[in-house]
């Protein structure tokens, strides 16, 4: 009986101790993360820098981007789930922490306190409206695809539409070898449509107001 008694008690307390450190999320710390980008800046502070894998697109913008979706990001790059040479080598030499500081220093940097109307400015065609609806994207990225239902999604609003579109093909060929993206929800939705449907949504998110941009460097102006 004292055997099963202490194994009880060793189970539960593993549980409670488990429980505890994910509670303890990371908190990051935008000053610290301004000394941590110096390998962010040659691609995400160039504005409208390109790059060519898998093929030409412009890199997207970061900052204005929240810190959790980054942090998700960066920690999907890590694990493989996203596919991406750069960005794997990247993140493979980040710990939480340095995840955490880079992603609250973009998530701050360049911020101001304008917000966007309740409504997009521009409304897609009926075409577009009906691949947007079948595809449920404003219930999970939100009012004008800029406030995200969960802090670890994306804000897309505004976001380049070819980067945009070189993400949705990763997610619709998402066991790439090189850059497939895997992610159940993502991959479930990109598969319903054509390349050129895809393509069509990715344009219309790319016309509309935006949080995002990119602040550059003084050394790359």
């Amino acid at each position: 009986m004292n055997k099963l008694l202490t194994t009880v008690f060793a189970f539960a307390v593993a549980c409670v101790t488990a429980i505890s450190a994910q509670a303890q999320e990371v908190k990051g710390d935008a000053k610290a993360g301004a000394s941590k980008v110096a390998m962010c800046i040659g691609c995400h502070g160039i504005s409208g820098y390109q790059s060519s894998f898998p093929e030409v697109y412009r890199v997207p913008m970061i900052s204005g981007q929240g810190a959790k979706y980054i942090t998700s990001a960066l920690g999907a790059y890590k694990k493989g789930d996203r596919k991406h040479p750069t960005m794997r080598g990247i993140s493979d030499s980040l710990n939480d922490q340095d995840m955490a500081d880079v992603a609250a220093y973009y998530e701050q940097n360049g911020k101001t306190d304008a917000s966007l109307t309740a409504k997009p400015a521009k409304e897609p065609s009926p075409q577009v409206a009906e691949l947007l609806k079948k595809g449920a994207c404003v219930s999970c990225h939100g009012e004008n695809f800029s406030k995200p239902i969960d802090p670890s999604y994306p804000k897309i609003a505004g976001q380049y539409k070819d980067y945009l579109y070189v993400a949705l093909k990763a997610y619709k060929n998402d066991t790439h070898s090189t850059w497939g993206r895997n992610n159940g929800v993502m991959a479930g939705i990109a598969k319903q449509f054509s390349q050129a449907e895809l393509k069509a949504m990715a344009g219309y998110l790319a016309s509309l107001d935006t949080e995002l941009k990119t602040v550059a460097q003084p050394k790359f102006k």
